[in-house]
């Protein structure tokens, strides 16, 4: 396995780990999906997502401007350096496949997703649902930066867990 290219700090006072002058928690995979799966089984796919995105939104738009600020990144770079630390923390393997700041638009493909795995590949439906606000409020982020302000919305238009062989996110205008 290739070592990575995230160079991780940990505070010895606070036992705190940073990674991109970020504090992070590691957590296992499973522990993560076995606790998203069984807050959806509880209160219904759609509640979930309805409750998570607008957090994920945020999150994604701020960690945009923070490093933004931390290796004076801009435009386009910021949502491809996004993508790059996504992919690199685990969550699958995010690849830009198409993107406008100016029209506030963008394709995402998802490789590799962390929701898709032996147990949950035949779901028949989407799981990676979650990732699709994350999208919209880091190039919302770069939207702003280009000078051309706008909410976004984004969504989940395929999904590996329904048969395919990636994920599929299309970032758009929101209505």
């Amino acid at each position: 396995m290739a070592k990575p290219e995230i160079e991780l700090d940990v505070d010895p006072e606070t036992g705190r780990w940073y990674a991109d002058q970020m504090p992070m928690i590691l957590v296992p995979q499973h522990f993560y999906n076995n606790n998203h799966f069984a807050i959806e089984a509880e209160i219904g796919a759609e509640a979930f997502n309805a409750a998570l995105a607008p957090a994920g939104h945020k999150s994604a738009y701020v960690w945009c401007k923070k490093q933004s600020e931390v290796y004076g990144l801009s435009g386009v770079d910021v949502f491809a350096h996004y993508m790059k630390r996504l992919s690199q923390r685990g969550w699958g393997k995010f690849s830009i496949l198409a993107i406008d700041p100016v029209a506030g638009t963008a394709t995402v493909r998802l490789d590799h997703s962390s929701f898709v795995t032996d147990e949950t590949r035949g779901a028949g439906r989407k799981l990676c649902y979650m990732f699709a606000p994350w999208l919209a409020g880091a190039l919302e982020f770069v939207c702003e930066q280009a000078g051309a302000p706008r909410k976004l919305q984004s969504a989940e238009t395929q999904c590996a867990a329904e048969g395919h062989a990636f994920c599929l996110f299309e970032v758009t205008p929101a209505a």
